[in-house]
């Protein structure tokens, strides 16, 4: 193919597409926020309110618990109204309930119960806006090229996962963690003014499809559950999702009491661990048609294993514990793109444009509404048996991913079936 070729190639792809670009440049933005308040929220709880693992079980919990309580619902009431009205009002409530933080904090209300009820109602609006945007997204790019818009979506979040961590713990230090969440507020404000200018024809919801509630969540749940290979996906993703949790409610703790890491060495190895994000990100497209989706995804499960378990093994002096957890973000951020371009595609794919909502949103309710028994677990266990075994077993917990895909039918699928080319 000439470099002319290419290049029309390329315009006529995503890359070029004005209103899909918007909806890219919102997300973006908004990511490097949120990539503050990753680290910014849970340390508020570990530095200024010095809270316990069991605290810190309950504060993950509480972020994803509207998975488990609302993600069926969430689907059949986005599937009733247009979407982008649902994410901007989302980004708007985001930034407001994130403000509220340092505001509370400066008036003296220095409870762990804060960060639980905004991290509940966060979590919530996340949820909304997470099955909304992948319900629209399809309304913006064609269906040949979903796996290039959720490729250059989740590049974004690699290259998020790179600034974001970089940016949190020199700002952590220097300002504070509550006053460092007011940064992930505005980037919500930033997304919402990208929002407003995106032009779609996107179409009002027939009434007279709709049944009830309770008709509709099933009928979503069945087109989800009684496929074989979407079925496959979310019993591989919950086993992912409940392990990684289970690590991920212990882990700053982990860093920050056990191995007396500051914020800012901790950010700088979430930014160099993330260097592999981009990575995955950049390379899946390319990792899926060589390997096929069955293999992208057997990969993506053994190579998240293995980056959490150098977690444990992190030992000093410093500059080693540096080295090993930072490889290990590095491996981990490497595989979770490959994993959400491959298994978001095939459901965006497989999925009917009426049901979209409902299916994206019972996918979140069965593999994400694993998450808070995770963190739960996590919290408890590292209570009970530490926080350096706690991490041990999610690690070899992760496996289970593994043996999920390669006991289903996602084992036949054809190099490129993730990309719209194979079956």
């Amino acid at each position: 193919m000439s470099v002319a070729s290419r290049l029309r190639s390329r315009m006529s792809g995503v890359w070029w597409d004005p209103e899909f670009s918007k909806l890219w440049a919102g997300q973006t933005i908004s990511m490097v926020g949120s990539e503050v308040s990753i680290l910014a929220l849970p340390l508020t709880a570990v530095l200024v309110l010095r809270a316990t693992p069991v605290q810190m079980g309950l504060l993950g919990a509480a972020s994803t618990v509207p998975f488990l309580l609302f993600g069926l619902m969430a689907g059949v009431w986005i599937d009733r109204r247009r979407r982008r009205p649902v994410l901007i009002w989302s980004d708007l409530g985001r930034a407001l309930l994130l403000a509220s933080v340092p505001a509370a904090m400066a008036i003296g209300l220095r409870r762990i119960e804060v960060l639980y009820v905004v991290a509940f109602a966060t979590g919530l609006l996340t949820l909304v806006f997470d099955v909304a945007y992948q319900a629209f997204l399809p309304a913006l790019v064609p269906a040949a090229r979903l796996v290039n818009g959720n490729g250059r979506l989740e590049t974004s979040r690699a290259s998020a996962q790179v600034l974001g961590p970089g940016l949190a713990g020199p700002l952590i230090q220097t300002v504070g963690a509550p006053m460092a969440i007011l940064v992930d507020a505005v980037s919500y404000l930033a997304s919402v003014a990208f929002l407003l200018g995106i032009r779609s024809n996107e179409r009002r919801p027939d009434r007279s499809e709709f049944g009830s509630p309770v008709r509709q969540m099933s009928e979503g749940a069945g087109a989800l559950v009684g496929n074989p290979v979407l079925r496959a996906i979310v019993i591989a993703s919950a086993f992912f999702n409940v392990t990684t949790s289970v690590s991920i409610a212990v882990y700053l703790l982990y860093v920050s009491r056990e191995l007396g890491l500051s914020p800012g060495v901790i950010g700088a190895i979430y930014a160099i661990g993330s260097v592999g994000t981009l990575a995955g990100a950049v390379l899946a497209a390319q990792l899926t048609r060589r390997l096929g989706v069955n293999r992208a995804l057997v990969l993506a499960a053994l190579v998240a294993s293995a980056g959490m378990l150098l977690r444990p093994l992190a030992v000093p002096p410093e500059w080693l514990t540096v080295v090993l957890l930072a490889s290990g973000q590095a491996l981990f951020g490497f595989a979770v793109p490959n994993w959400n371009i491959n298994q978001t595609s095939l459901r965006q794919e497989l999925t009917p444009a009426r049901l979209q909502g409902r299916v994206h949103a019972s996918f979140r309710f069965l593999a994400r509404g694993a998450m808070p028994v995770g963190m739960l677990v996590g919290g408890v266990l590292g209570s009970a048996i530490g926080l350096r075994p706690t991490l041990l077993l999610a690690a070899v917990g992760a496996l289970l991913a593994v043996v999920t895909v390669l006991l289903s039918p996602l084992r036949m699928a054809r190099p490129g079936a993730a990309t719209g080319r194979g079956t």
